[in-house]
């Protein structure tokens, strides 16, 4: 078989009826001491001299570099230089390998061996075939290769900003959101909806109060018009009823099931009946080999915090499950160590860190290593704050919380729902009977019946577990936070484990702080730099007071009258308030307390303006006796 030598761009090459074969620097140099026609990569070639008589052959060896660089249309591109003098020149990649020469000005050098070692090494680890345009996935695999291999003949000129929206938004949100998205959150969803196609995971990191969930439902809506509608989510327990009630009101065409508590699915074919499955962490890690049964398109890890511990029963579990493709939802991704980081990474892309051990050798649990990690983690993440979207919100975000009781919390409340059906008539109960109930849903410990504390309130309270998250992510932003209840006994579990848990200075105003003490009391708060939290009684504390120093209000339990609700949440959200307000209402299922979230969204849209007075004492009976007779649904 004959060939003819050729140039290709820069490389020289063999000809074969049209098919390129690119020798090796060392088959060139070996080939050029031949002055007759001879076989070269199993081809009849003439010598090189007589194809080439213009060309000079040097013994200086190329040093090759490379650059990552964004396309107009938002693509990445990855392309291999040598530079001679002011002039750089193409090295081309054939099917993965680096042709290891280049002819520059009319004379052809070799690249050196270690170079050559060292650029082959880099390309077949990340996986690129040829220069050009190299998909996102591999974009990251790069980075990674960049940081932790400590690689310098690679620049990245990939502005990250760049890849927060790197896909056409021309393209609708799905019709079946019956919800309008800020224009923050429809860049997310496209974001989204890119990385899951492009890489197959990422971490949505927004900060609390920008509505993640909201995105996350529209990209679900996405992949259900698709075809893929089989997805988990993953979730504390204290939120799996909040994602039911979002895709229920947000998303009604998403047939979704909570999958939690001794009734829940056993078949594995069952589950192909919904298309979303919301679970907890601690169900995935009893039912993680029935959840294998199936292919799921999606995983959403919600609060990903949770699998921060890389050896824990959750972190495992999640990541054993076999899906398509991931996405961790988390404020809060780093907590303690870079550790959290990895285990995290390590879910929605498996293996770009390596493995633990190979992690904790070449990144320092410092902020050395945290500069290391950046590079990596930034494109994998869309990160925004409140302050860089203030524009886009309004200025008070209202979030109502539904809860699941605990199975330990709701066979007590049956003991009082059932001791009241027991001593009263139907026709005679009234709301002070009820209160018991109503107080029990604060905590099972704020009852006369169980004084004292145990150690960790959030054991037997799924609402105060849920309260401690909210808290967790405001200590985290270093603001402050005014919380509302009616209740004595709640002033004294939140001040005996609020300060130990967070480190942070409590205050608190309720009907037996004197009057002339109050004021004094709001402006220590206001005054105190960084976190801090003031436990509020609404009839109190609800009038008067201006604590614009807080940006957050959690109304702890509900009131029956609105209005005192939202003079309650004026004590932050008025005039002097340079913050967006983010108010977080918590309520149980199933409960007294749904109808007293119930009447007051019914009073609110009676009337945008008037708001009806009413102490709770005119109530519809049906409300109330529904209430009493219906048994909670536990976790």
């Amino acid at each position: 078989m004959t060939g003819n030598w050729v140039i290709d761009k820069h490389h020289i090459a063999i000809d074969v009826m049209g098919e390129f074969i690119f020798p090796s620097s060392s088959d060139i140099y070996k080939f050029l001491e031949y002055d007759d026609d001879a076989e070269i990569c199993g081809v009849i070639c003439q010598p090189l001299q007589k194809a080439f008589p213009d060309i000079r052959f040097s013994k200086m060896g190329m040093i090759p570099f490379g650059r990552l660089s964004a396309t107009d249309n938002g693509c990445v591109q990855f392309d291999l230089f040598v530079r001679k003098g002011n002039k750089q020149y193409e090295v081309d990649i054939i099917d993965g390998r680096l042709v290891d020469h280049c002819v520059c000005d009319k004379t052809w050098h070799y690249i050196s061996s270690d170079a050559t070692a060292l650029v082959q090494s880099f390309i077949s680890n990340v996986g690129i075939v040829s220069n050009g345009v190299i998909p996102f996935k591999q974009y990251i695999k790069a980075v990674e290769q960049i940081a932790l291999l400590n690689v310098d003949f690679i620049t990245n000129d990939v502005q990250n900003d760049l890849l927060k929206s790197p896909i056409n938004q021309d393209e609708n949100i799905p019709s079946g959101l019956l919800a309008q998205l800020y224009p923050y959150q429809e860049t997310g969803y496209y974001w989204l909806k890119y990385m899951l196609s492009e890489a197959g995971g990422c971490i949505l990191g927004d900060e609390m109060g920008l509505g993640k969930t909201m995105q996350v439902i529209a990209t679900m809506l996405y992949l259900k018009s698709t075809g893929c509608p089989h997805i988990v989510v993953i979730a504390p327990i204290s939120l799996l009823a909040n994602w039911r009630r979002e895709c229920n009101k947000f998303a009604p065409t998403l047939n979704v099931i909570i999958h939690h508590g001794p009734d829940r699915i056993s078949n594995y074919k069952k589950l192909l009946d919904y298309d979303v499955i919301i679970t907890s962490y601690t169900t995935i890690v009893s039912d993680v080999y029935m959840f294998n049964m199936v292919q799921w398109d999606l995983v959403v890890l919600d609060e990903a915090q949770n699998i921060k511990n890389p050896r824990s029963q959750r972190a495992n579990a999640c990541k054993l499950i076999n899906r398509k493709s991931g996405i961790a939802v988390s404020g809060t991704p780093f907590e303690n160590h870079v550790t959290d980081i990895w285990s995290i990474v390590d879910f929605i892309f498996p293996g770009l860190l390596g493995s633990l051990n190979e992690f904790n050798s070449s990144i320092s649990d410092d902020v050395i290593g945290a500069e290391e990690l950046e590079p990596i983690l930034t494109p994998l993440m869309l990160r925004r704050l409140v302050k860089d979207v203030a524009k886009d919100l309004p200025e008070k975000v209202v979030s109502t919380q539904p809860i699941r009781m605990s199975e330990y919390e709701a066979s007590l409340y049956n003991q009082y729902r059932e001791s009241i059906l027991k001593e009263y008539d139907l026709k005679s109960i009234s709301l002070a009977i009820l209160q018991k109930l109503r107080i029990y849903c604060s905590h099972p410990f704020a009852i006369k019946e169980a004084e004292g504390f145990i150690n960790d309130p959030c054991d037997v309270s799924i609402k105060y577990q849920r309260f401690c998250e909210i808290v967790q992510e405001i200590v985290d932003r270093n603001e402050k936070v005014i919380v509302f209840t009616s209740y004595l006994k709640m002033f004294d579990i939140f001040a005996y484990d609020v300060p130990n848990r967070f480190g942070i200075k409590l205050l608190s105003i309720n009907g037996e702080t004197p009057v002339e003490e109050r004021q004094s009391i709001v402006d220590k708060f206001n005054s105190i730099e960084g976190s801090a939290i003031l436990i509020l009684n609404p009839r109190a504390a609800g009038t008067g007071l201006n604590i614009t120093g807080a940006n957050h209000v959690i109304h702890y339990n509900l009131e029956w009258n609105p209005s005192l609700e939202d003079q309650a949440t004026a004590r932050a959200y008025r005039r002097g308030q340079q913050k967006t307000v983010f108010v977080y209402r918590l309520y149980y299922e199933d409960t007294i307390e749904e109808v007293v979230n119930d009447r007051i969204l019914r009073k609110r849209d009676i009337s945008a303006v008037a708001i009806i007075g009413n102490d709770g004492t005119a109530q519809d009976r049906d409300d109330l006796i529904a209430a009493l007779q219906k048994s909670p649904t536990i976790k």
